[in-house]
């Protein structure tokens, strides 16, 4: 068994509690092995008062959803499935209005959505700089090398100069874990 991300609808402004019920509901009943993690995705923003007062405030980036990474084992047509043991537990925790998925069945999300909602960080090390020749692993670009242009490390991503066909040159922008340094 994996563990995938899946997204529970609650009430707005119960996400807080909700998360921290399902994490006392896992505790309780030893489930840890099945659920591994609950996330409320959120981003600090800086707010104006009136009188040009400025403050930090934390926002959820997705209000009314919890996220919770749950232990996957592939039914009978190879579709991913929880146990119902988990379903059930965290479905009836108070505020959860259901799984987000195709009638109301859990539907785990793929891992590129989960990098890209910031729902779980990633930490990339990188063994390359601006400058230096690397070897790209993205499938699209796989058995292609090319030259680091720049680095985001804030984002995630790095600018490769990629000699294609014909020898015309290309920047395209990829994330730090699909560029490997060459040996």
């Amino acid at each position: 068994m994996d563990a995938r991300w899946y997204v529970i609808h609650v009430y707005s402004g119960y996400e807080n509690k909700v998360a921290a019920n399902i994490e006392k509901v896992v505790e309780n009943r030893g489930m840890q092995d099945q659920v591994q993690g609950v996330k409320i995705p959120t981003e600090t923003v800086i707010e104006t008062k009136e009188g040009g007062k400025k403050r930090e405030v934390e926002r959820k980036l997705f209000p009314g959803y919890v996220f919770v990474k749950i232990a996957t084992f592939l039914d009978d047509h190879d579709q991913p499935k929880i146990t119902d043991e988990c379903w059930w537990a965290v479905r009836n925790i108070r505020g959860v209005t259901g799984f987000v998925g195709p009638d109301n069945r859990p539907a785990p999300l793929e891992e590129e959505k989960v990098a890209e909602m910031g729902v779980e960080q990633r930490r990339v090390e990188i063994n390359y700089k601006a400058g230096d020749e690397v070897n790209i692993t993205h499938p699209n670009f796989e058995g292609f090398t090319g030259r680091v242009e720049s680095i985001n490390e804030e984002q995630g991503t790095v600018k490769v100069a990629i000699t294609a066909l014909f020898g015309k040159e290309t920047v395209t922008e990829l994330a730090m874990d699909w560029v490997e340094a060459i040996d």
